[in-house]
């Protein structure tokens, strides 16, 4: 029997899944009862429980016209074997606009059994809510 993905090669995967848009797979790199906060989110922070809720936010992010592509990834581990902090940038690509930005991006995640059991991301929410056009919808 084989062992299981350590920290550093999960959330490379799951990097990678996003770099290649697949983000109705990415679910199956959490745990079933996963939990992901975003405390950054808006319009206020958000907390997803469970795999099914993990794989309904997938599955919206999907229907966004948007491509992102990790870069300058950097994983720190920590006294905790379970535990890493990843630091990268999006480059990233509204397809319907051709709007090119950048958004950089902290995650502390737990990772158990090769499973993500819980995590903590940091993204710029406000940059990505201008750029999918979801700031006007902020506003009204």
């Amino acid at each position: 029997m084989s062992e299981p993905a350590s920290p550093g090669q999960v959330v490379e995967r799951l990097l990678g899944g996003i770099a290649d848009g697949k983000w109705l797979e990415l679910h199956e790199l959490y745990a079933g009862d996963a939990v992901i906060d975003y405390p950054f989110g808006l319009p206020a922070p958000t907390k997803l429980e469970g795999r099914a809720a993990i794989q309904r936010y997938f599955a919206a992010v999907a229907a966004y016209p948007l491509v992102l592509r990790p870069r300058d990834i950097q994983i720190h581990q920590t006294g905790d074997p379970e535990v890493v902090v990843i630091e990268w940038t999006y480059d990233g690509l509204v397809t319907n606009t051709e709007r090119r930005f950048e958004v950089a991006n902290i995650q502390v995640s737990r990772v158990r059994d090769g499973h993500i059991v819980a995590s903590r991301d940091y993204h710029n929410h406000f940059m990505l809510a201008e750029v999918t056009g979801g700031l006007r919808r902020l506003k009204t």
